[in-house]
């Protein structure tokens, strides 16, 4: 690392037709090595491209000192090859890059005009020689006429030795890679003040140490664009809560692009491939022809003849405001029993624990068909915190399954010679992972029989009685072979649930040796109306809430609103009288739910008149009314209900004027459902038009009660009926994505959240109309054109090709319901097979299937499904699917009665029960949509970009339905000129010389300046 070599580098890459292929100083004697490839001995040394292979050994100056000392007469322009830098490769076989002058040029330009680098600085040499870092530090510096400072490597390494060189030699730039920077002190380098992060990515922590008070930047590039494509400055912490430091926006002459897995750009937000174009992107790999095929491909969005992109293999997304955040390598996304995951996120929040200095996961498949995840930690001190602290902790901030099934305490990550963490060099695990629990051995039959089975499904050579199945790397997989074995060990079924709720030898003992003393049977009694004089049991549905209620009591998610503008003369006591004659007819809305020997019943109480609070508005200001209804509809809305003393219906009338009113009506869905809203409000209608003419109620008395279908569908759905409905179920959802990956704005809550937003847009007519026209063509309803269209949407916005989206259906297919008011909607999951980029209209015919076939299975209850399947515990998000689809195709519609016009009043919850719900609704003047979301995941102007692109789509369906669905229209014009022109409008006038030329500029504006400092050498530019 002497000053002879920089002084090589700088001759060799910028004087003649040569170019430089530097590397470690440690020799390498394997055949794949690269400079076998590229026929390079060690050392400095020359490519020639018409000349044999000359070796320069720089420490035996006797050998060329009798060289001429005047620059060689050889004609070099700036597309000539300048250097090749290896790097490793995924084969394990390491690849040249071979970069041109030009790019070179333009790189030190750009990071002249942005880092701004000027004559009185002092800039450390940290990268070795073999990185492209190291060209970035040699010819910034010197091209800019400021002083390189070069150290032994041995005082770069040691942190301490670092830190105390940048202080003592008052260093004014740096670029190091971030794990050096997280353990560098930041005391005492008042000198320093310019600082780039690159090599890796960036943490928030690091920024926040680094950033405040000095120029920081974050730069990101790999080899092949000649050093680096995009910057970001940054000059104070990120805000809190922030996971990705941004890699910023490409400098002069550099093209980027985010496109999916077919090249097409994808929205703002959506995670894609970052391809870049521009001025810097590298000639080819050495040797290597079918390599660079496959990394450089043509530009489409340029038109420059030959121009290419380099696929940079990284996952990125642009930000509404144009800056790059980086996601990580698309090959670091691993799938994990279903999951994909990105095992950086991971590595984030596991940094972000006080206890820890550095961390590392991984995927390790130790044993076929066996995949963990595994993290390396390595403490601050000298104790790192334990397996249940750091679960803990990763428990609150991500989802069960992105927790690591392991964790190995390390002294220090392996290395790369770059300073990036080696993760082919991080050790196996133990045979039993160190736990917080000693070893206990069993002690009873079923003890013994349990540990056998567990050592045999985990790998390991015992198990003790306390020790957790998780903790030892059991996931649900392995869970489910443990309970398949239970079954032939014991002759018992355990549900799966009960090994996550046992998940120790000791506990899941006592849960066999309990299930072994019961037996269960069933009858199956026929349809008809229960006594009432006996426990009323719940419905399916209605025993969930229940349950959900228990868990988190006053959940807002089941508040049902209805508002109700009245306008006319109203009379207010047939409007009371109406209210309480509903009540009366039906049993349900005074029902209240208790606990009678730990389970729950319905308790239905006498009828008695139920009050109409008034509440005046007519002293406000007109102008403040509305928005006071508003502010009152909303806050009735999120009251919570009591399930046990009720009442599950409140009834609230606000009065704007005399002849305007608004009556605020909110029930538990427990208690009701969409559809019982209508038979709700008709009812209402038909018993106020009666009692305000002095008439009886024309209603006729209901045949049955909503307890009454309670029992009955507990009786009737058991058996043979029941088997055919899950064995359809069951191979319908088989191996089923568990997550929908759409991209979020915020990171996924630990705890799956309810606090929500809305997002309302209209389609045109002429679009409605060409959907329904293109619904009657293919054969299909609309609704199943709506869902191929939102299917393909999400298939577009996550890359995933098997998509889960729940949808209601009001099941009431037996005629004595209809007109029940109560809990009988069911949730339908269609999944769909997106595979193989078919044709809109093929996609249709897959998405009828599917339809059809939920439609005939649809009596299985939602709840009961769930507990069938057994998926995976995560309370992060909802079981089994987490977009839901809505077609209203019966709108509430203004009732016109005499005196009176009721029209519905739209009510703003503030919840979402699901990440998105898309509620479309066919109305006179076309399809209106709204999208409910979960606001911790999205933020409005991203739903507002979804629901622009919706429409994008829809339209280009109609226009082309044959269209494959990856290529059908997403983007509008505005956003592609955003991406493509906007913000790649980084033009600058090309370089048109090469390095030497630079060099010698810079040569004869400050000859006797200081060029390179090495110990007590300093060498001029002279």
């Amino acid at each position: 690392r002497g000053a002879e070599v920089t002084e090589a580098l700088r001759d060799e890459a910028t004087r003649a037709e040569a170019s430089e292929a530097p590397r470690d100083e440690a020799p390498r004697a394997e055949k794949g090595h690269p400079h076998h490839a590229s026929r390079i001995t060690p050392h400095a040394s020359r490519i020639t491209p018409h000349a044999s292979l000359t070796t320069l050994h720089l420490d035996d100056w006797s050998a060329f000192a009798h060289e001429p000392d005047t620059n060689p007469d050889a004609p070099v322009t700036p597309d000539n090859l300048a250097y090749v830098i290896y790097t490793s490769g995924s084969t394990g076989k390491p690849k040249g890059t071979m970069l041109h002058h030009r790019g070179l040029c333009n790189f030190v330009r750009a990071w002249h005009r942005d880092v701004q680098v000027k004559p009185d600085d002092r800039v450390l040499q940290f990268a070795a020689f073999s990185f492209d870092a190291s060209v970035a530090e040699v010819f910034t510096t010197l091209l800019a006429g400021a002083e390189l400072l070069l150290a032994r490597r041995e005082a770069l390494l040691s942190t301490p030795d670092l830190a105390r060189l940048l202080q003592e030699q008052e260093v004014t730039a740096v670029t190091l890679p971030p794990v050096v920077l997280k353990m560098l002190p930041t005391e005492g380098l008042e000198a320093l003040r310019t600082v780039m992060s690159a090599g890796e990515a960036c943490s928030p922590e690091i920024v926040a140490r680094w950033a405040p008070g000095r120029r920081f930047f974050n730069g990101y590039g790999p080899t092949e664009v000649t050093i680096a494509a995009t910057w970001a400055r940054l000059d104070a912490p990120l805000p809190e809560g922030a996971t990705n430091v941004p890699i910023g926006r490409p400098f002069a002459n550099v093209r980027v692009y985010v496109l999916d897995a077919h090249q097409r750009p994808v929205p703002v937000g959506v995670p894609g491939e970052l391809c870049v174009g521009g001025t810097g992107v590298s000639r080819c790999y050495l040797n290597r022809p079918d390599l660079t095929a496959e990394r450089f491909i043509p530009n489409p969005f340029s038109d420059r003849p030959g121009a290419r992109l380099y696929r940079t293999g990284d996952l990125v997304r642009f930000r509404p405001d144009g800056e790059i955040e980086f996601l990580g390598r698309i090959d670091h996304q691993v799938k994990v029993r279903g999951f994909r995951i990105e095992l950086g996120e991971i590595e984030a929040v596991l940094e972000e624990h006080p206890a820890l200095r550095e961390v590392a996961v991984i995927v390790r498949e130790d044993s076929p068909g066996d995949r963990r995840l595994v993290a390396y930690v390595v403490p601050e001190g000298e104790t790192a915190p334990g397996v249940t602290e750091l679960r803990r902790f990763l428990k609150e901030k991500l989802p069960d399954y992105m927790v690591p099934s392991a964790f190995v305490v390390l002294e220090a990550l392996p290395l790369t010679p770059s300073g990036k963490v080696d993760r082919k060099a991080l050790p196996a695990l133990e045979e039993r992972p160190t736990l917080e629990t000693a070893y206990l051995p069993p002690r009873t039959p079923v003890e013994e029989g349990l540990a056998e089975i567990w050592a045999q499904v985990l790998g390991l050579d015992r198990v003790g009685v306390h020790d957790n199945f998780f903790e030892l790397g059991g996931h649900s997989l392995l869970a489910t072979q443990v309970v398949s074995r239970l079954q032939e060990t014991f002759q018992v079924e355990l549900p799966l649930r009960d090994l996550f709720e046992s998940p120790t030898i000791a506990a899941l003992a006592e849960r066999i040796e309990a299930a072994l003393r019961e037996e269960a049977g069933l009858e199956a009694p026929p349809i008809e109306p229960v006594p009432r004089d006996g426990d009323l049991p719940l419905s399916f549905a209605q025993q969930r809430l229940w349950f959900l209620d228990q868990l988190e009591p006053g959940n807002l998610l089941y508040n049902l609103p209805l508002a109700v503008r009245l306008t006319g003369k109203l009379d207010v006591e047939a409007l009371e009288r109406s209210l309480s004659e509903i009540v009366r007819r039906h049993e349900v809305l005074r029902t209240t739910f208790a606990s009678v020997g730990g389970k729950p019943m319905q308790v239905i109480a006498p009828p008695k008149p139920l009050p109409l609070p008034l509440v005046d508005l007519t002293g406000l200001p007109e102008a403040r009314r509305e928005a006071e209804v508003r502010r009152l509809a909303r806050e009735e809305a999120r009251r919570p209900f009591d399930l046990a003393h009720g009442p599950l219906l409140r009834v609230q009338l606000l009065k704007l004027d005399d002849e305007e009113h608004v009556i605020l009506v909110t029930m538990h869905h427990i208690v009701s459902d969409g559809w019982s809203m209508g038979v709700f409000v008709r009812e209402i209608a038909a018993l106020y038009a009666a009692f305000a003419a002095g008439e009886p109620s024309p209603l006729p008395e209901l045949p049955i009660q909503y307890a009454d279908f309670a029992a009955w569908q507990r009786k009737w759905l058991q058996g043979e009926t029941l088997e055919k409905q899950l064995a359809y179920w069951k191979e319908q959802l088989s191996g089923s994505p568990s997550v929908l990956e759409l991209p979020t704005d915020g990171p996924r809550p630990s705890v799956q959240t309810s606090r929500g937003a809305s997002f309302a847009f209209t389609l045109p007519q002429d679009l409605s109309q060409a959907l329904q026209e293109l619904s009657q063509e293919e054969g299909v309803t609309l609704f199943m054109t709506l869902l191929a269209a939102f299917q393909t949407l999400l298939y577009r916005y996550t890359g995933q090709e098997d998509i889960c989206v729940g949808t209601p259906i009001a099941n009431r297919n037996r005629p004595e319901i209809e007109g029940l008011i109560g809990f009988f909607v069911n949730t339908l999951v269609l999944r769909t097979d997106l595979s193989g980029n078919p044709r809109f209209t093929e996609l249709l015919k897959r998405v009828r299937e599917v339809a059809l076939g939920a439609y005939a299975h649809q009596d299985l209850p939602f709840e009961m499904l769930v507990e069938a399947l057994q998926p995976q515990r995560d309370m992060s998000h909802s079981p089994l699917f987490q977009v839901m689809f809505v077609l209203q195709n019966v709108p509430l519609e203004a009732l016109e009665l005499p005196d009176l016009t009721l029209r519905p009043v739209d009510v703003d919850r503030g919840t979402a029960t699901f990440d998105l719900t898309l509620s479309m609704a066919e109305g006179p003047e076309g399809l209106s949509g709204y999208i409910e979301y979960n606001a911790d995941l999205f933020d409005e102007a991203t739903i507002e970009r979804m629901a622009g692109h919706f429409r994008r789509l829809l339209e280009g369906i109609v226009a082309d339905p044959e269209q494959p669905i990856a290529e059908l229209p997403l983007l509008t014009e505005a956003e592609r000129h955003q991406l493509l022109v906007r913000w790649n409008d980084t033009a600058l006038e090309r370089p048109h010389a090469c390095v030497h030329h630079l060099f010698e500029d810079q040569v004869r504006r400050s000859p006797h300046a200081t060029a390179i400092a090495f110990g007590d050498i300093h060498l001029s530019y002279a």
